[in-house]
């Protein structure tokens, strides 16, 4: 597979995930509720895995790629291509959304947003920035732990994309009251950047948070897990 070919998968799949499960809490959000949302980010993901997985491992968030980075699975060149093309699929993904949504009459951005992320005053259930801090820490570091898991030579072959987008949605269940869910620094940066004020000041946390719980999970799989992990 040529690196072309891995750095368009990324961007592509990025795009997917930021379009699709914020664009089903900007466009459906009323009509699905916090459980549709769910569903819509890891929905996307699991079909993104089988869409994409074959071409780059479907990493799709910089806190994914830095974990696979620490633990060898990927090259510090390809590390750093992957999380810039997975920001530009997002932003490009926050661009469009936010395209056909001021072709709603009704819509305004400083209001209704882009899906983005946010603690204290901009956290759906008004959670403090301690505890959005703690859950994105805590539920990134469940994701990467089932990604590892699922993705472990000793794991049934075919089976990781369900268990990884199951995950997801399992997160989102969660965590859409505290933070809206990040989880992955490129989901954040898109919509943050277009919306601006708030959302951009927050932005450092859904960055430093991820990038956090991926290093975790990727040390306690390395040195704690791995080996449980492997084949017979």
């Amino acid at each position: 597979m040529s690196d072309t070919n891995k750095y368009l998968a990324e961007l592509i799949g990025t795009f997917v995930l930021v379009f699709m499960g914020c664009g089903s809490a900007v466009i459906a959000g009323e009509k699905v509720g916090f459980l549709g949302i769910a569903l819509a980010f890891g929905l996307s993901v699991l079909v993104m895995v089988y869409a994409i997985g074959p071409i780059s491992g479907c990493h799709i968030n910089p806190a994914i790629t830095i974990a696979m980075l620490i633990n060898g699975k990927i090259s510090g060149r390809d590390a750093g291509i992957y999380i810039i093309c997975q920001c530009i699929g997002a932003i490009i993904a926050a661009g469009l959304l936010f395209t056909i949504m001021t072709g709603l009459p009704t819509y305004s951005l400083a209001t209704s947003g882009l899906g983005q992320n946010g603690y204290g005053v901009a956290s759906p259930g008004g959670f403090s920035m301690v505890s959005g801090l703690i859950a994105e820490v805590i539920l990134t570091f469940i994701f990467l732990i089932v990604i590892f898991g699922a993705t472990s030579r000793a794991a049934p072959a075919g089976f990781a994309g369900i268990a990884i987008g199951l995950s997801l949605a399992l997160i989102h269940i969660v965590g859409i009251p505290i933070t809206g869910v990040s989880v992955n620094p490129a989901r954040s940066i898109g919509p943050a950047l277009l919306v601006g004020g708030t959302a951009l000041a927050q932005l450092w946390l859904f960055i430093i948070a991820p990038v956090i719980g991926a290093v975790l999970a990727a040390f306690v799989w390395k040195y704690l897990l791995e080996g449980a992990a492997s084949p017979a």
